[in-house]
């Protein structure tokens, strides 16, 4: 039995041949709240697995078959936390807006993430990795992902008139959240940038892809990223998102107010960026301990000593 919710590829988002009034509905219910593209898609396809899982549809559901489709997700799909939540976001929007169920909060519980800190790369690791990115255009997106820390989407999407070299900056337009910011430009980006196009000539998109017309995709810089991980030996995980990652902490190391480095981000939330806090070795570890500040205390009467183990 096809779902009523059958996926839907991103490109026809806004035109489907099997479009059912109920995902006509949630579809609108999701432009007018100008949720991103990527998030539309994703909502529509856990709504999918969801009526699929119980061969029926979303409006015959109800809070129990919703609790049983979580407890299938995390006890029989073992996925993790964060996957359950974007499937328990899909179904929220479906029956709180589209269907306007009288439903407690309760009723689709949020589950909690567990707090995990990122790994973050050291400057001579990020270093290393891009000297192993063996593409031209792969090695500059990677290196532009870093320089202004930039998410993949984000750089993926960058166009040619993104580059403001009169006031060293990029543009990086309808970020996630679907809001405009402005980043650093880098002399050392600018120079890539420059040797780059050269050789590429883009038109339009700074990195097109193998589709006339089209930005390069995710999945091919993931791919970039995955090689040169391999080559570069390096024993710590590596994504796009790990340049991220290690752009905010080595500005913060070298004493960039946290604030700024949101703006640059582009985080809707301090506490979001302030994380980074938490594993920004060079300030928080190098922070003088209070024992260090007390005045001597006497020692106690010699003991026999042995070796220490560190």
């Amino acid at each position: 039995m096809q779902s009523l919710f059958a996926a839907i590829h991103p490109f026809h988002l806004q035109r489907s041949f099997a479009m059912t009034p109920l995902r006509q509905r949630m579809l609108e219910d999701m432009g007018i709240r100008n949720l991103a593209e990527n998030t539309q898609l994703s909502y529509l396809q856990q709504v999918s697995l969801y009526a699929g899982h119980f061969h029926r549809s979303p409006e015959e559901l109800g809070p129990e078959e919703v609790r049983a489709y979580q407890v299938h997700l995390t006890k029989a799909r073992k996925l993790a936390p964060s996957s359950v939540s974007i499937a328990t976001s899909a179904l929220r929007f479906l029956y709180k807006v589209t269907l306007k169920r009288e439903w407690a909060p309760d009723d689709i519980p949020m589950p909690k993430k567990p707090f995990k800190l990122p790994v973050v790369l050291s400057p001579e690791e990020v270093s290393h990795f891009l000297a192993c990115v063996d593409s031209l255009k792969q090695r500059t997106i990677l290196t532009t992902a870093y320089a202004a820390g930039l998410r993949v989407s984000e750089v993926t999407h960058l166009k040619v008139t993104d580059i403001d070299s009169q006031r060293m900056m990029l543009r990086i337009s309808q970020g996630k959240g679907n809001r405009d910011r402005y980043v650093m430009l880098s002399p050392r980006l600018l120079e890539a940038l420059r040797s780059y196009w050269k050789v590429v000539r883009p038109d339009a998109w700074l990195f097109p892809g193998d589709i006339p017309g089209q930005p390069i995709s995710r999945n091919a810089v993931a791919l970039a990223c995955q090689r040169a991980h391999r080559a570069a030996g390096i024993a710590k995980p590596v994504t796009p998102h790990s340049l991220r990652h290690a752009f905010a902490t080595h500005l913060l190391e070298t004493g960039t107010d946290v604030r700024r480095i949101q703006l640059l981000l582009g985080h809707r939330s301090l506490a979001t960026t302030s994380r980074y806090l938490k594993i920004a070795t060079s300030t928080v570890c190098a922070t003088t301990s209070p024992l260090d500040l007390l005045p001597e205390v006497a020692p106690l009467p010699s003991e026999p000593t042995a070796s220490p183990v560190f």
